[in-house]
């Protein structure tokens, strides 16, 4: 498991209640949700680079990016 910093943040009561909606409609904490909020934007803005798995190369990526469809079309030696 990763270690994760704990701080304060302080937001206004309709933001909160706003985050608690976007949560609930998500399916996630609202901890949850400003985490993956604030690491989507990161991301995007290309301040977080994602970090790749160890193991084999062929195996990184996006899923399914790297591999074919599933399905006899999609079957090794057809």
């Amino acid at each position: 498991m990763t270690g994760k910093k704990r701080f304060l943040l302080r937001v206004s009561d309709d933001l909160y209640e706003a985050l608690e909606r976007w949560a609930a409609d998500e399916l996630r904490s609202v901890n949850a949700q400003i985490e993956y909020l604030l690491t989507d934007a990161a991301r995007r803005s290309g301040r977080l680079i994602r970090k790749l798995p160890e193991g084999p190369t062929h195996l990184r990526g996006v899923p399914g990016e790297n591999f074919p469809p599933a399905g006899p079309q999609g079957a090794p030696g057809q």
